[in-house]
């Protein structure tokens, strides 16, 4: 074979029209820490749709790489065919690749196949699995968003909220999931009983919401909650936040990435003891509430 000079990594997360799967990229990430340990030179090529600003496919010249290395996904389809026409002049080399069929032309292109799993072959541990770990642990953020509340009338912010919020999540690190205080028993989708939705609740770093119950149910469970009332000049996220004495909230008309970020880092390190002092109020029944006034209305008379 000849002498390595520089190797081009490739994948499915190279193709226009393949994917990036988070599988596919821990495995980039094992091979490059390899490669890197092997003092081999290297670029890796992305597909624009997933890293615009990156070295893509397109735009790598063959003449500049020694060796083509194809990571992870199935070694088959077109998009693989094109790969083995385009840099013919390189030596191909396939790893931790799904061989489906050994005779077709995407697997005969390559020198050498390496598989994860093929035909007649022992099955190989997957590159993710021993993959480097990131240096530190990124949040779970549950995100529950409300597009409703239409008795607001011309008052409600919540499209511009929601936009502007899932916008700036989409540029934060973080793992983002989706949430829904609605019920729903035929929807597996859903929490059926509230004691499931808190169950995810309670394992989260953060809540992000514009819902009154999004903020009460965090804080309930000790998770701190960057709160946005979606209501021009505040109504029932402002008042709630107060009666719960949580300082992390931002109104919708001065919604922005600066107010968004303080109150997130604020969450992120005082939030959590904030949040826990306001779970220990609620627990231990310190807090009040409409049913401490509504028990004095209903006790039967005394006089009668």
């Amino acid at each position: 074979m000849e002498p390595v000079r520089r190797v081009l990594l490739t994948g499915w997360f190279s193709f226009l029209d393949g994917e990036a799967t988070a599988g596919d990229v821990l495995a980039l990430d094992r091979v490059r820490v390899v490669l890197d340990r092997a003092g081999v030179a290297h670029d890796v090529a992305w597909s624009p749709g997933f890293r615009p600003d990156a070295l893509h496919l397109e735009d790598a010249r063959p003449q500049d790489y020694s060796h083509v290395v194809f990571v992870c996904g199935p070694a088959h389809g077109p998009q693989v065919e094109a790969l083995h026409r385009r840099f013919a002049g390189c030596v191909r080399i396939a790893v931790g690749t799904s061989v489906l069929a050994p005779d077709g032309p995407a697997v005969r292109g390559f020198h050498r196949v390496l598989p994860r799993d093929a035909p007649g072959t022992e099955p190989s541990l997957d590159l993710a699995a021993r993959a480097p770990r990131p240096p530190s642990a990124v949040p779970v953020v549950g995100v529950v968003l409300t597009h409703g509340q239409h008795e607001y009338g011309d008052r409600r912010r919540h499209a511009r909220v929601a936009e502007q919020v899932t916008r700036w999540l989409a540029g934060v690190d973080c793992a983002r999931l989706e949430l829904e205080t609605r019920l729903e028993a035929h929807d597996w989708r859903l929490g059926a009983t509230a004691g499931q939705v808190e169950a995810v609740l309670v394992r989260l770093d953060l809540v992000v919401t514009d819902r009154l119950h999004g903020l009460v149910l965090a804080l309930r469970s000790g998770v701190p909650a960057p709160a946005v009332d979606p209501v021009a000049g505040g109504a029932k996220v402002t008042a709630q936040a107060r009666a719960c004495g949580w300082p992390a909230l931002v109104p919708a008309d001065a919604l922005d990435a600066a107010g968004l970020r303080r109150w997130w880092d604020w969450c992120l390190t005082h939030g959590h003891a904030a949040a826990g002092r306001v779970r220990d109020d609620l627990c231990e029944g310190t807090a009040r509430d409409g049913t401490d006034a509504l028990a004095a209305l209903l006790e039967p008379s005394r006089t009668g």
